[in-house]
Order: C-alpha cells, then sequence, then structure tokens
C-alpha cells in the first residue's frame, strides 16, 4: 500500500461503520442520479437522526463551466433532496473577490467556500494570499475536468502555434521585431490557468518567467487586448474558447485535454470551521453536488443544464454559445481539426477510464503544490515535499467525500486509493506522487 493510500485510511475506518449504517437507510430512497430528474419537490432520502445540523450556506461561485454542478444541484433540487434547501449559490465578481469573501465567511457577508482554482484553498489555508490571515479550508470534492485551453490572437495565425509551438524563437524573439515582449495572460496567479499556460510554454522551450511577459488580468480585458493587438496569448475555461474562435478574435493552439487528459481542474472548498460544526451538512451539500454531477455528465441532459446555466442570474450568456463546449464540439481555427467528442471537453463525474472525477485525489493536490514548487512559488512555506504533504493531509478531507458517496449509495465510485497514480502529460514527462522529485529533475525549464 502507498503512502498516499495509508494517509486516512485510519480515519475513514473510524467514520465507515457509522457510514454503512447510513447506506442502509438511505439505500432504499436514493436511485441513481445518472438519469435523474430530481427537482426540489421530490420526497427526501434524509434518515431520521441524520438531519443536517443548518439548513443553509452560502456557496460561492464563477460563472464557467466548472461552476455547474453547483448551479444545477440549486436548481434541480439535489440541496433540498438532501436537506439543504437554503443552499444559496452566489455569483462571484472574480477569483480576487471569492478569495476576500471566504475570508469573512457568511456571517460577514460572505461565502462559507463554493469552486476553486487549485491550489487556491490551500493558499488560503496558509494565509499566502490572505496578506498572512490564516483562514483553514477543506477541500471535499473535484468539480470538473477539462473545459480549458490556450487561445492565441488571431495576428500570429500561421505560425505553427500549436500544442507543440513550431518555432519558439518566433515568440522568445518577438521583441526585437515588435517592440515589446510576446504577452500572455491568465485569470489568478499561482493557480490553475497559470500552471497550464507555464507548462504549455516551457514544454517547448519557451521560459514564462524570462522569454515573454506574463500576467493576470480578467478575461474581458485580455479578449479585448486580443482584438487590439496588444495581448498574445491567453489561458481561458469555457465558454472562451468558442468565443475567441467564433468572433474572429483569435484561434485555440490547444485544449487541456490534449496536454493532460482528465487532468484535475476546478475544486469544491469550503471553510474547515464551517465543515467542522456542521459534519452532517457538509456531507448533505456534498451528495447534492455529486448526483449533480452525475446527472451533468448524462449526455441527455446537456440541452437542460445549458438553459439552466445560461440564465441571466447564472452565466448570462447564449445558449448557442454555452452549447458546442458542453458537447465537446471545438472549432481551433488556424487551420487545426475540430474536436467533436463529448470527453474532450467538461466532464463531471467519472471519465472514459473509470477514473472518479468528483473524489479529490490527494495525489492531484500534490502536484499542485509541486508544481507552485516548480516555479519557485511561496518559498518560505513549500519548503520541502514533506511541507506540501502536510499541508495536503491539513486540507484536503477525501474522508468526508467517501463517507458522504457510502451514505448516498456511490459504493461502486469510491476510489481503493488516495492516489491516482503515475500521471503522463503530453510532452512525455511523468509525475509519480511517491517520488516528485524525479518529477522536478526531469523538466528542463523551472525556477533556479
Amino acid at each position: 500500500m502507498s503512502d498516499f493510500a495509508r494517509l486516512t485510511r485510519r480515519k475513514f475506518l473510524v467514520t465507515a461503520g457509522v457510514s454503512a449504517a447510513g447506506a442502509v437507510l438511505l439505500k432504499g430512497c436514493t436511485q441513481p442520479a445518472a438519469n435523474t430528474t430530481t427537482d426540489a419537490a421530490s420526497p427526501s432520502p434524509v434518515a431520521a437522526g441524520d438531519a443536517p445540523e443548518t439548513t443553509r450556506a452560502v456557496l460561492g461561485y464563477l460563472p464557467i463551466a466548472e461552476s455547474a454542478p453547483l448551479v444545477i444541484a440549486k436548481e434541480k433540487g439535489f440541496f433540498a433532496k438532501y436537506g439543504m434547501p437554503d443552499v444559496e449559490v452566489v455569483k462571484q465578481a472574480n477569483w480576487a473577490g471569492a478569495r476576500d469573501n471566504v475570508v469573512i465567511g457568511s456571517q460577514g457577508g460572505g461565502i462559507d467556500g463554493g469552486q476553486w482554482q487549485m491550489p487556491m484553498p490551500h493558499l488560503i489555508h496558509e494565509g499566502i494570499i490572505t496578506n498572512g490571515n490564516k483562514v483553514p479550508m477543506a477541500v471535499l470534492c473535484q468539480l470538473n475536468t477539462q473545459g480549458n485551453g490556450i487561445a492565441i490572437a488571431g495576428a500570429h495565425a500561421g505560425q505553427g502555434i500549436a500544442l507543440k509551438i513550431n518555432d519558439p524563437d518566433y515568440i522568445k524573439e518577438f521583441q526585437s521585431t515588435n517592440g515589446r515582449r510576446f504577452k500572455a495572460a491568465f485569470t489568478f496567479p499561482n493557480a490553475n490557468q497559470d500552471f497550464w499556460i507555464r507548462y504549455w510554454f516551457a514544454a517547448s522551450g519557451v521560459n514564462p518567467d524570462t522569454d515573454i511577459e506574463l500576467l493576470a488580468v480578467p478575461p474581458a480585458e485580455t479578449v479585448q487586448g486580443m482584438r487590439n493587438g496588444t495581448m498574445d496569448a491567453f489561458s481561458t475555461g469555457d465558454p472562451w474558447p468558442y468565443r475567441i474562435v467564433n468572433e474572429d478574435i483569435g484561434f485555440m493552439s490547444t485544449l487541456t485535454h490534449e496536454m493532460w487528459e482528465y487532468h484535475p481542474e476546478e475544486y469544491f472548498a469550503m471553510r474547515a470551521d464551517w465543515v467542522e460544526s456542521n459534519p452532517k451538512a457538509t456531507k448533505a451539500i456534498l451528495k447534492g453536488i455529486m448526483e449533480a454531477q452525475q446527472w451533468c455528465d448524462d449526455p441527455a441532459n446537456r440541452g437542460e443544464l445549458v438553459r439552466i446555466v445560461s440564465g441571466r442570474q447564472f452565466f448570462n450568456a447564449p445558449t448557442d454559445v454555452l452549447t458546442p463546449p458542453f458537447e465537446g464540439r471545438y472549432e481551433m481555427g488556424d487551420g487545426k481539426p475540430a474536436f467533436d467528442n463529448i470527453n474532450v471537453g467538461p466532464l463531471y463525474w467519472k471519465d472514459p477510464n473509470g477514473n472518479s472525477i468528483s473524489y479529490p485525489f490527494k495525489s492531484h493536490d500534490l502536484w499542485f503544490l509541486v508544481e507552485s514548487m516548480r516555479w519557485g512559488f511561496h518559498k518560505n512555506v513549500l519548503t520541502d515535499f514533506d511541507a506540501a504533504k502536510r499541508i495536503v493531509d491539513q486540507v484536503n478531507r477525501e474522508d468526508l467525500w467517501k463517507e458522504a458517496a457510502t451514505e448516498a449509495g456511490f459504493t461502486a465510485d469510491i476510489p481503493s486509493s488516495t492516489s491516482r497514480g503515475v500521471e503522463t502529460f503530453f510532452d512525455g514527462k511523468r509525475f509519480d506522487p511517491e517520488n516528485p522529485q524525479a518529477y522536478l529533475d526531469s523538466l528542463d525549464i523551472k525556477a533556479s
């Protein structure tokens, strides 16, 4: 058994007996969720004595494909089904706003948790992005995989900028011929989209710290910059890839599906004090999200999903913009073949290899922190791999995911290990969570 498999086994076994008893009571009331059309009027499967400590929580989200399970859990009544009818799903202006709102909590007018780029919960937990104010956090599930890509301004069409950059010198020498460095952006520093674009550049020999200008910029500002010629690349999530190509702003060099098939994407996490005070309510919320994820992954439901999330109160986007990515249809532009496969777009419950998407593998948390170490982020906290693993152990609550899945009757989808094993990237690099040093040693471009 690996070290990762041992990390929470004892904790899980302590609670498994209680969880199994709950599962007996719930089993007869809970149906497989993949084809369900449950709404708020459906009978609740909450057993006597298992009622949540509270029926209310405030969850933040960003209006992008990653947040679909939160919206669907609210709108289709899955939160209510498990005894949480008063959950609020509140749109956040941006990632910085979500961070600030979770610091103050719902009692201060903020949020109790919600959707996050990784490893934002770990950084909040350590006070790294909250001015030293440590707010203990609990990562509870992964919301989705994929649904992202690297967009390139149309001015660079024909230069061979694809999954691999054919001519890295075109980018590295851009300043000598254009008077400024090649400019690329992401939406929040030291998190998912920053990591995706850094990895993509570095895999082709372009150092994102020295060869280009890389900065955090809001999506709308970035797209306008791509229109007017002042921005060259953007690490972006659905539905922006569709709009960038369809509106002739630019083209897609790659989807993250091509970079790392079924990679970890965005997560659901809450304040740890809320979780500790409301363990039953936490598991009820998780059950609602799990059922929503299964509902979202049924292709027969994708049309209704689009109609729901397109609403003004949610994404406020036309259905014809949202439909293609939710169906896995991506026009790439610049002569690249299009994709037409639902499995290359956002998925929420299980990938085609049979791996859980919803379960928060500790090995994935570790990759995000090791990648932070690769780029020299947070050196005073991420001092070594042991420090990174300690943070993962403190923040990742996969034990609660397992308990919730057991109680809801989703036992067939519970992974046997906290590690998904060795991960392989498009450039042949491999991340073994049991030997992260070998991964760092294999990388040609990293912080000194």
